[in-house]
């Protein structure tokens, strides 16, 4: 595979958990090209654990997926925080660190991701709060589009124009989800299609599949706890076509299978970026605007 970016990131990753860690310590499959992690999981974490995870840093690519720095939130943009993950990117040589477009605390923090309302006003405030970011860990971040359940008050605009506000007016990178596209249209009646291809693809650096959980009432949930399904699967497919290959990433975070469980879908990236490399050179972030 030559699916590649400017992060040095190519072809197909795997979210690394710490129920994985065992069976990668004795092996990490040739079909694993980059994994992501958590940084609130590993920041500080020493010992035997900890020289696990320096060994898989060293030799591996990494991405740092963040969880719990509320790009949307009101309360002050936690600095501190901020510092100890320049450092923990800059000790193991992260390609990319990427975060939700939600929020997730205000006094405390949620334990959840909420909803940004989707106005003029938020947009300005989390491009700021982004920008602000990017001054601190000296380098360009992306921005994951979130699921929701509810709709956000005050809306001025739909989801799509919020993304492409935000991502605008910070100039920073998409961290594409298409779990989450299929989640938001079924659960808020859009089309998954044309709300992809309405997306900056100039501006994505890679990709999230994931499964999620179906509740009785028809609403879907957002829980990286089953396997991809294949509606997913074919809009990871469009999202190919429409922009050209890029890194994507098998995202699972509860019901944890088997490894080998979990490489299947990993080869099934690797499967669907051949098929449709044809059609697009390899995919170069250098050609978004400075």
């Amino acid at each position: 595979m030559t699916t590649s970016n400017s992060f040095g990131l190519t072809g197909s990753g795997l979210g690394l958990r710490r129920a994985l860690l065992p069976a990668l310590q004795a092996d990490v499959p040739d079909s694993i090209d980059f994994f992501e992690v958590s940084p609130e999981n590993w920041v500080g974490v020493g010992g035997h654990l900890g020289k696990q995870f320096r060994r898989l840093t060293e030799r591996h690519r990494f991405v740092a997926h963040g969880l719990a720095l509320s790009l949307g939130g009101p309360a002050p943009l936690d600095t501190v925080f901020l510092s100890e993950l320049k450092q923990f990117l800059d000790h193991h040589d992260f390609a990319l660190y990427t975060e939700h477009l939600s929020f997730c605390s205000d006094e405390g923090h949620f334990y959840d991701l909420y909803p940004i309302p989707f106005t003029e006003q938020a947009v300005k405030h989390v491009a700021d709060r982004i920008r602000r970011t990017q001054d601190i860990l000296e380098r360009r971040i992306a921005l994951e589009n979130a699921s929701y359940y509810v709709q956000p008050p005050r809306a001025e605009m739909d989801e799509l124009t919020f993304i492409n506000a935000v991502l605008s007016e910070a100039d920073c990178y998409l961290h594409l989800d298409v779990n989450n596209i299929y989640v938001n249209s079924v659960n808020h009646g859009y089309d998954p299609v044309a709300f992809l291809r309405g997306l900056p693809g100039e501006r994505i650096v890679y990709s999230h599949v994931a499964g999620h959980d179906l509740e009785p009432s028809g609403l879907i949930i957002d829980t990286h706890g089953q396997n991809t399904i294949e509606p997913v699967w074919g809009l990871l497919a469009e999202a190919y076509r429409s922009f050209g290959v890029f890194p994507t990433l098998v995202e699972r975070d509860s019901n944890i299978p088997p490894i080998s469980e979990l490489l299947t879908e990993v080869e099934r990236i690797r499967a669907l970026q051949k098929n449709h490399q044809h059609c697009h050179s390899a995919y170069d972030t250098s050609e978004v605007a400075a």
